[in-house]
C-alpha cells in the first residue's frame, strides 16, 4: 500500500500520473506522493538523449545507382506526457520516418553528390525529421550518416578514375616544373646576354676612351714637334722619319708571309737619326735653337740576283 502512494522517480526519467486511465500530471525526479486508489503510474519516459539505429537500406539514387546506406539518430524526449501519448511505440515510428526521409533525400541525388555531399544529407534529413518529430515531443539532436557503400563495379570504376586523375595531376604538376624551369633558364641567358652586352659596351668605352687618350699625346707631340720646325729646328722632321721608319721595318720583321727580311746594309745613317732625335730631346729641354748635323737614311734596291744594294 505505501509502495504503491510513494513513488521515487530517478533523475532522468519523468513518471506520467494516470487517473481513472486519464492523464493529469508528470513526475520530476524525486519523490512523490499519489492518491491511494486513484491514480497511479501511467508511462515512465526516458528524458536522456538517446541514439537510434537506423537499419542499413539499398536507395535507387537520381542516375539509377543502387547504394546501401545507413544511419544513426541522435533523439532527446521534451516533453514526456506528448512521447507518451501523442504516437505508440516512439522509437518504432523515429526509425521508419528516418528510413523513408534517408530513401526519399538520397534518391533526389546523383551519386557523386552522394558520396560527396554527406553534410547535406545530414542537413536536409535533420530538418525534415525534426519537424515531423516535433508534435510527438522529441528534439533530433542530429543524424548521421554512418555508411555509404555502392556497388563493387561502381567502386571499380572510381578507383580507376581516382587513379587515372592523379596520373592527369602528376603529369600538370611535371609540365608546370618544366615550364618553370625552361621560365628560369632563359632568365638565366637573358641576364647572362644583357651582362655580355654591358661588359662589350664597358670594353668599347674604353678602348675608344684610350684611343682619345692616344690621339691627344700625339697631338700634343706633334703640336712640340710643328712648333720645333716653325723655329727652324730640322730634327723634328729627322724624328717623324725615324719614327716611321723604324715601324716599317719592324711591321716587315714581323710579317708571317714575309721570306726574305731586307737588312739595311749601313746602320751609320739609322745611328744618325737616333742622334738627331736625342739632340732635339735636349733642344726641347733647353730651350734652345741649336740644329745637328743629320745623316742620309738608308735606301734600298733590289738587284737582278735578289740582294739589296744600298743607295
Amino acid at each position: 500500500m505505501v509502495i504503491s502512494v510513494i513513488k521515487i522517480v530517478p533523475q532522468g526519467r519523468e513518471f506520467t500520473v494516470e487517473r481513472f486511465g486519464r492523464y493529469t500530471r508528470t513526475l520530476k525526479p524525486g519523490i512523490s506522493i499519489l492518491t491511494p486508489f486513484i491514480e497511479t503510474i501511467g508511462r515512465k519516459v526516458n528524458m536522456m538523449e538517446q541514439v537510434l539505429d537506423v537499419p542499413q537500406q539499398e536507395v535507387i539514387t537520381k542516375d539509377n545507382v543502387s547504394v546501401k546506406v545507413d544511419a544513426i539518430v541522435f533523439i532527446q524526449v521534451m516533453d514526456a506526457a506528448q512521447a507518451a501519448y501523442k504516437v505508440d511505440n516512439l522509437m518504432y515510428a523515429i526509425t521508419q520516418l528516418a528510413q523513408t526521409n534517408l530513401r526519399t533525400v538520397v534518391g533526389s541525388m546523383e551519386l557523386d553528390e552522394v558520396l560527396s555531399q554527406r553534410d547535406q544529407i545530414n542537413t536536409r534529413l535533420l530538418s525534415t525529421i525534426d519537424h515531423a518529430t516535433g508534435p510527438w515531443g522529441v528534439k533530433i539532436a542530429r543524424i548521421e550518416i554512418k555508411d555509404l557503400t555502392p556497388p563493387a563495379d561502381i567502386t571499380n570504376a572510381m578507383a580507376r578514375q581516382m587513379k587515372a586523375e592523379r596520373e592527369r595531376r602528376a603529369v600538370i604538376t611535371e609540365a608546370e616544373g618544366e615550364k618553370q624551369a625552361a621560365i628560369a633558364r632563359a632568365e638565366g641567358q637573358k641576364q647572362s646576354a644583357i651582362l655580355q652586352a654591358e661588359g662589350r659596351k664597358e670594353a668599347a668605352f674604353r678602348d675608344s676612351e684610350a684611343r682619345e687618350r692616344e690621339a691627344e699625346a700625339e697631338a700634343k707631340a706633334t703640336a712640340f714637334v710643328s712648333e720645333a720646325i716653325s723655329k727652324g729646328d730640322v730634327n723634328a722632321i729627322n724624328y717623324f722619319i725615324a719614327q716611321k721608319y723604324v715601324e716599317a721595318f719592324g711591321e716587315l720583321a714581323r710579317s708571317p708571309n714575309a721570306k726574305t727580311v731586307i737588312v739595311p746594309a749601313d746602320f751609320a745613317g739609322l745611328t744618325g737619326t737616333v742622334a738627331g732625335v736625342a739632340e732635339l730631346v735636349k733642344t726641347l729641354g733647353g730651350g734652345g735653337n741649336t740644329v745637328a748635323p743629320t745623316a742620309p737614311l738608308p735606301r734600298t734596291t733590289n738587284t737582278p740576283t735578289g740582294g739589296a744594294k744600298r743607295v
